[in-house]
């Protein structure tokens, strides 16, 4: 697990406690969430909002599903911890992902006061929490989020990769008839 350097400016909001063993109890949950979305021919990422040691929203991608671009699992969790919270600002939460959040999703994490992001697998092809770019911990903006990334990244990793060599599978199949 890799730590990159944390923005120079505080973050907003409580910064929760940051444990390894209880990152990878939460992340696991985040997994769970994850390995739901195939069945509904969704990239399996999950995402789970943990405040307190509580578990507050839990979701999984559900683009193909809802027949919705916006449909990731880290804005889904958003919010539906908000709803739960009763605020937008979710202020001493901190957002577990599967995979590294894209810049919409990062940038719902800024807006949504999280101070503290944990995710696994890195997306070298759309990532936006240090690898493309990195709005969470942007000098510019108002909120920065502190990052963790890589926690159970290999396991993450290695759902996303089965699935789309299924998908690539399938996809042959088809054109081989």
């Amino acid at each position: 697990m890799r730590r990159r350097a944390q923005s120079p400016f505080p973050s907003s909001g409580n910064l929760p406690e940051m444990n390894l063993a209880d990152d990878e109890r939460w992340m696991r949950e985040a997994l769970r969430a994850a390995r739901r979305a195939p069945a509904h021919r969704d990239v399996p990422v999950g995402a789970v909002v943990v405040k307190v040691g509580v578990v507050v929203a839990r979701a999984r991608n559900r683009r193909e599903a809802d027949r919705d671009p916006t449909a990731h699992a880290e804005v889904i969790a958003i919010r539906r911890a908000a709803r739960k919270l009763g605020s937008w600002r979710l202020t001493g939460c901190t957002l577990y992902v599967t995979l590294e959040p894209c810049a919409m999703c990062a940038g719902a994490i800024v807006l949504s006061r999280v101070p503290r992001l944990v995710f696994g697998a890195e997306d070298p092809k759309a990532g936006f929490a240090g690898s493309l770019g990195d709005l969470c911990r942007d000098p510019r903006l108002n909120h920065h989020v502190h990052v963790t990334e890589g926690v159970l990244g290999e396991e993450c990793g290695r759902i996303l990769r089965e699935f789309f060599r299924e998908k690539r599978a399938a996809a042959r199949g088809r054109r081989a008839r």
